[in-house]
């Protein structure tokens, strides 16, 4: 009873929004977009041409308008003004493709707005919009100190209806849907369709998200809701308006998770860090990071696992040199890195670099059906002719291999981070493991190119 009347007194602690809401709304704004969508092009009749039912049926759809003529499509959104000369914040997706935007002001007059760059990984966009008069704006607030629990203001324009308000509280924080970059903060603030690109407002009257998505079994708001973080939004906003575009830090590597099992095998004291899979050509090989090597430490900056790594790189501007802490067999080492641009690297496909020529017979281990890679074999697998190490013919099905993700097909190139050639090299590798007290040893393991880092336990070959 006690715990009830506590909380029931803490809800009636904030007792009005609408202060906040006369602040807040002038900066608010309805986005109406307008795109041309190509005829068809494609079989349009429901009946067999020839059919005497054909000609009416064609009238039937020239009375609808439709026909082979191009046709507009609308579509609404939301966002907010950040600047008294006209820049307008949103979501990528509700400008996308778009020939025309039309951004409604809550004082009920309208501007057309020209798009000056978007982001679709974290799906920002900015516009911009021309006026004769200074535009009510808002600021943005930090968004690290929002806590859970603390009350949140959604406003937009839902499902059409117009500027709306609702309230809620901050449900969680540092959410990740299925972006490189998602910094999300949940809500049980009303969003609906429609409140896309509206601001996530704190109860100072700064914008601490944008609001994005959803989840919804039917389409409709149930109280779950994610806005992108503020201080991810406004790292975005800021090169959007001096470039026009993104240009986030490179590293230049492929990296996995450290789980339990693979700190085992490399004999580390903890599962922290991001396990280097693999080093195309680029800033980390200029500065000797290699395969294997497990990054702890970016710009100074402990790293905790592959998200917060990967978050913290693009974060770093192009160009500067960064200290990245590593250990490589068991020793600490600090390498300079001179990052390169992601856009840039993402437009040219990654080089693969594998090895040479081995013997053929076959050997199982570990629940796996091994056969040094031949000619034969490379063909089997469309490898190059470079490609060298032990393919994967079987995997037990019962085993802790299958369990891992090995199939058929896979190539093993490195085994105790040294690389094998023929079944004596795994065998010495095993060894070795046994004889530092591991319990486990770390394959490096290629598909179609990709190569990820798999522990197996080496009880299983004794």
């Amino acid at each position: 009873m006690i715990l009830i009347m506590a909380q029931s007194l803490s809800a009636q602690s904030q007792e009005s929004f609408a202060d906040l809401a006369d602040k807040i709304s002038p900066a608010v704004v309805n986005i109406t977009t307008s795109t041309t969508v190509a005829g068809r092009t494609g079989p349009q009749g429901i009946v067999p041409p020839g059919s005497p039912f054909e000609d009416f049926f064609r009238e039937f759809q020239d009375r609808g308008g439709q026909g082979d003529r191009p046709r507009r499509s609308s579509a609404l959104g939301s966002g907010f003004v950040i600047s008294e000369d006209g820049y307008v914040v949103t979501n990528n997706h509700v400008i996308e493709g778009a020939d025309e935007i039309l951004i409604e002001f809550f004082g009920g007059f309208e501007l057309p707005a020209t798009i000056i760059g978007t982001d679709p990984n974290t799906d920002i966009a900015l516009l911009k919009v021309e006026s004769e008069e200074p535009l009510g704006f808002v600021n943005f607030g930090d968004s690290d100190t929002a806590r859970v629990g603390d009350w949140v203001m959604a406003m937009g324009n839902p499902l059409g209806q117009g500027f709306s308000v609702s309230a809620g509280i901050v449900s969680a924080r540092n959410r990740a849907l299925s972006g490189t970059y998602d910094d999300y903060i949940q809500t049980d603030a009303a969003i609906n369709r429609g409140n896309s690109g509206g601001p996530l407002f704190n109860m100072d009257g700064d914008v601490i998200g944008v609001n994005t998505a959803i989840l919804s079994p039917n389409g409709g708001s149930i109280g779950i809701g994610f806005s992108m973080a503020s201080n991810v939004v406004t790292r975005v906003i800021d090169q959007l308006k001096e470039f026009g575009e993104t240009r986030r830090g490179w590293l230049g590597v492929r990296i996995q998770d450290v789980t339990d099992d693979v700190a085992d095998a490399l004999g580390l004291e903890a599962a922290k860090g991001a396990l280097v899979s693999d080093v195309p050509e680029g800033p980390a090989m200029e500065a000797g990071l290699e395969a294997g090597d497990v990054i702890l430490s970016f710009d100074g900056v402990d790293v905790e696992d592959t998200r917060g790594l990967v978050r913290q790189v693009g974060n770093t501007a192009v160009g500067k040199a960064v200290r990245v802490v590593i250990n490589r067999n068991g020793e600490t080492q600090t390498l300079l890195v001179t990052l390169g641009r992601r856009e840039e690297a993402e437009a040219v496909p990654a080089a693969q670099t594998l090895d040479e020529d081995g013997a053929s017979s076959s050997m199982d281990l570990m629940g796996l059906t091994l056969s040094p890679l031949n000619a034969e074999i490379r063909e089997q697998l469309e490898l190059p002719d470079s490609a060298k190490g032990l393919a994967v013919m079987d995997v037990d099905q019962t085993s802790e291999a299958f369990e891992k993700g090995l199939r058929a097909g896979d190539v093993i190139t490195e085994a105790g981070q040294a690389q094998v050639l023929a079944f004596g090299d795994l065998e010495d590798r095993i060894d070795e493991a046994r004889e530092a007290g591991r319990k486990s040893i770390l394959l490096l393991v290629r598909r179609g190119g990709d190569p990820r880092f798999v522990a197996l336990s080496i009880t299983e070959t004794e």
